[in-house]
C-alpha cells in the first residue's frame, strides 16, 4: 500500500492546491500498484483509493474513472523517462554515440527503479481500451520524434549519419517491445541485460552505411 504522505492542518495547512496536487501523486503511486499487482481488468476506483489510504470520493475528485487514472499515470510515467533520460544525453554533449548509450541506460534504470509505474507504462496500458492505444501510439511517436531530432543535430554539428525515415521509431518500438516482454515473461532475467542488446541495435542504425 501506498504509504501516507501527512499534510499540516490548520493554519500551517499548506494551498489547497498544493494539497490537492500531493492527493493526486498518492493516487497516482496508488494507481501503479494495483495495476500491477492485479491487473488493470480487475483493478478499481475503490481499491485504488483504499491503497492510497484515502476516500472513494477523494478518488473521484481528481478521475472520472479507473481508466482516466490509467491514463494520467500513463502519461506522468512518460514524462518521468522522458526527463531522466534528457538529463542523462545532456550530461553526454556533443558525443552522439554516447548520449545514445545514456539515453538508453536513463531509460532501464527508470523502469527498475520504478517497477510499478513500468508495467502500467508498457503492459498494463496495452488492455485498457482504444483511448489508451493511442495514447500509446502517441507517445512512441514522440520518442521517435525525440531520437530523431537528437540525430538531426548530431548530423548537423558534428557530421553523423542521418537516419533513414523510420529508423528512430525502429529503435524506440524494438526498446519498448524488448522491456515489455522482460516484465511479463522475465527474459531476460533483469531489465539490465538489455542494455548491450539496446546499444547494439541504435549504435548499429547510427554507424550503418549510407
Amino acid at each position: 500500500m501506498a504509504r501516507p504522505v501527512s499534510i499540516p492542518r490548520g493554519r500551517h495547512a499548506p494551498p489547497l492546491e498544493v494539497r490537492l496536487e500531493v492527493q493526486r501523486d498518492r493516487l497516482l503511486t496508488a494507481a501503479a500498484a494495483v495495476f500491477a499487482r492485479e491487473g488493470y481488468a480487475k483493478a478499481t476506483a475503490e481499491g485504488i483509493a483504499r491503497e492510497a489510504g484515502m476516500s472513494k470520493a477523494t478518488f473521484y475528485e481528481h478521475f472520472t474513472n479507473k481508466e482516466d487514472a490509467m491514463l494520467a499515470l500513463f502519461d506522468s510515467s512518460a514524462d518521468l523517462i522522458a526527463e531522466r533520460m534528457a538529463q542523462a544525453t545532456s550530461r553526454v554533449e556533443g558525443a552522439p554515440a554516447a548520449q545514445i548509450v545514456a539515453g538508453g541506460q536513463a531509460f532501464l534504470q527508470t523502469l527498475s527503479e520504478f517497477p510499478d509505474r513500468a508495467q502500467t507504462l508498457l503492459v498494463e496500458i496495452i488492455g485498457a481500451g482504444p483511448r489508451a492505444i493511442e495514447r500509446r501510439d502517441a507517445m512512441l511517436e514522440h520518442f521517435a520524434g525525440l531520437i530523431d531530432a537528437e540525430n538531426a543535430t548530431a548530423h548537423r554539428k558534428h557530421g553523423t549519419r542521418r537516419f533513414h525515415q523510420g529508423d528512430a521509431f525502429a529503435i524506440v518500438g524494438a526498446v519498448f517491445e524488448l522491456s515489455s516482454r522482460q516484465l511479463r515473461l522475465g527474459v531476460p532475467a533483469t531489465l539490465a541485460e538489455l542494455e548491450p542488446v539496446i546499444e547494439r541495435l541504435a549504435l548499429g542504425l547510427l554507424h550503418e552505411p549510407a
